[in-house]
């Protein structure tokens, strides 16, 4: 059930960057990161690999420009989709609880699961190729973040299920 307000509080609905400080956060590292690297960084840089043997090998500028514009988009889409939810609640006057502050937080935050793998993987492409140091495959980092993106997805759920079981059970003893 959805409770509408009769008056309308002047930040309800509103969009908080704390609905999005990972996406964003993860971005600024990526710049960072790359700032960082940029100069020990050949002209033409390894990024795929068999084992430890690079088999693909591009331009840096390019290899930044993925990275650091896949980053972005990610970090642009997160706000977007919570810049557009929160502008719906506010319009349909929808009442802000903390659940709904919970699942916008979360909503927004989710696009972080793949930035920090993509985070991971441009870490270890720079690495390789300055220090010829290789890390963990990918895709055993990309399992264990998304199983424990996985876990905190369902521990917000339950807790907001139980929230709204709450004040459900409120509602009618009242």
């Amino acid at each position: 059930m959805v409770a509408i307000s009769s008056t309308e509080p002047a930040n309800q609905g509103a969009f908080r960057w704390t609905y999005v400080v990972l996406p964003v956060s993860f971005f600024i590292a990526a710049a960072v990161l790359t700032a960082i690297f940029y100069t020990m960084l050949p002209d033409q840089v390894a990024y795929r690999f068999s084992g430890e043997e690079p088999t693909h090998v591009a331009g840096r500028g390019g290899v930044i420009a993925w990275v650091i514009g896949l980053q972005f988009v990610f970090a642009l889409i997160a706000f977007a989709i919570t810049y557009i939810v929160t502008g719906a609640s506010r319009r349909l006057e929808v009442e802000e609880t903390d659940i709904s502050r919970t699942l916008f937080t979360v909503m927004g935050n989710l696009m972080a699961l793949p930035q920090i793998i993509l985070l991971f993987a441009m870490l270890d492409i720079f690495l390789y190729n300055a220090y010829q140091i290789k890390l963990i495959p990918i895709w055993v980092f990309a399992v264990v973040v998304l199983a424990l993106g996985g876990f905190a997805l369902g521990y917000y759920f339950v807790r907001a299920i139980r929230q709204t079981r709450r004040q459900q059970t409120n509602t009618h003893q009242e």
